[in-house]
């Protein structure tokens, strides 16, 4: 019978907005990172199989319960690559059965440098995913080594040139700055480096000293330090590198070629719905966000025995929508409505030469991008 709590979320109208974005969380990592906060697990074969057959399970589901016109999928982690071929092919194979993907644009999944054979490359190819975001991090070994990762540099490149030759056209690489110890030059070799490879996309992420994380523990040791004016130089350097490179900085974080923006990313800023499967997860619907257990034993569990896999809802209000959609847009390059704003306030940013006014819109600049989260803070 369904619960409660599935009754709560499943009563879509007939003439409801299909989803056009799913997400999928794969929650395995041959190495735990010491920053990240996400959840993930080390685990055998054995579990990663019954994981495998459970989110089929799921998708068999959820893809009953809900209007799908899918337009993105994401599969995120953990490492979604570090299942093997034959885990990924089945996945793979059943999403494709069960969600409509007649109208799909982009299939993106994450992958770790060391985890990409060229099988594995050529079956994703293959099965229909067109782009693959690799999360490099530095091109420096003695960096990759602080931050836990399970490669080096070379392997980074090699995949780099495993996923090219399986015929891959998107590819995005994953870069962090602010790293311990980082130095400026450091960063601009990293960057100059994941030019000359010619991503379609690049991501460039501060570090965050994350609660429940190795990292977290030793800043508050006094091991590791933040600096909001070395983060600030850091920032601008990489605008000011990848701009010049002829990458146009779309979001915040988010550097792409023309035509090469994630569709999937621009729809979470967008405030659009986007339903998730696997432990952990979160999707929202209207105005119901919920988040899916985060293990996956017990999710495992639910799932075959029949049992909600939901762990949480929130309801959310007009207050928070709105909040959160000031927040999400004000970071790319469209921003936001300005009749959405208090107008005293954008005055002051605008005086300050922190956020223009364009077209009926208030977006940032580029001295706002490097304080985002603080003029969103003020505007919300």
């Amino acid at each position: 019978m369904e619960s409660m709590m599935e009754s709560r979320l499943h009563k879509c109208e007939a003439n409801a907005d299909p989803i056009r974005h799913l997400y999928v969380h794969i929650p395995f990592c041959a190495r735990i990172c010491p920053f990240c906060a996400f959840y993930k697990e080390q685990a055998a074969q054995a579990d990663k199989d019954r994981f495998c057959d459970a989110l089929i399970a799921e998708a068999a589901q959820t893809a009953s319960k809900f209007p799908f016109a899918l337009q993105s999928i994401y599969f995120g982690g953990g490492t979604p690559t570090s299942l093997t071929t034959t885990q990924l092919e089945r996945v793979l194979r059943a999403i494709r059965a069960e969600f409509d993907v007649g109208d799909l644009r982009e299939w993106t999944i994450e992958a770790n440098p060391g985890s990409v054979s060229a099988r594995k490359a050529e079956t994703l190819h293959q099965l229909g995913v067109n782009r693959v975001s690799l999360g490099v991090q530095s091109w420096d070994d003695t960096l990759l080594r602080v931050l836990g990762r399970e490669h080096d540099a070379a392997q980074a490149r090699e995949s780099f040139a495993v996923l090219r030759a399986a015929g891959f056209e998107n590819l995005s690489i994953d870069l962090m700055f602010a790293l311990p110890n980082q130095t400026q030059a450091q960063w601009q070799d990293s960057l100059s480096q994941t030019i000359a490879l010619a991503p379609e996309h690049i991501s460039t992420y501060c570090l965050t000293y994350e609660e429940d994380t190795e990292f977290l523990a030793r800043f508050k040791r006094g091991e590791f330090r933040s600096d909001e004016n070395d983060e600030a130089d850091f920032f601008n350097i990489a605008t000011e590198m990848l701009e010049r490179a002829g990458y146009e900085q779309y979001e915040t974080s988010n550097f792409a070629k023309p035509g090469h923006r994630s569709l999937h990313n621009q729809g979470y800023w967008a405030g659009q719905d986007y339903i998730a499967l696997g432990p952990g997860a979160f999707s929202t619907r209207g105005m119901t966000r919920w988040q899916s257990v985060p293990d996956h034993r017990e999710y495992a569990r639910r799932i075959f025995a029949s049992e909600s896999a939901v762990a949480s809802v929130e309801e959310l209000t007009a207050s928070a929508k709105r909040t959160e959609r000031i927040a999400l847009a004000l970071r790319t390059s469209d921003g936001i409505e300005a009749d959405l704003l208090d107008d005293h306030t954008v005055d002051e940013l605008l005086e300050e030469g922190f956020v223009a006014r364009e077209n009926a819109r208030v977006h940032l600049t580029r001295a706002g991008r490097a304080v985002a989260d603080s003029v969103a803070e003020m505007l919300v």
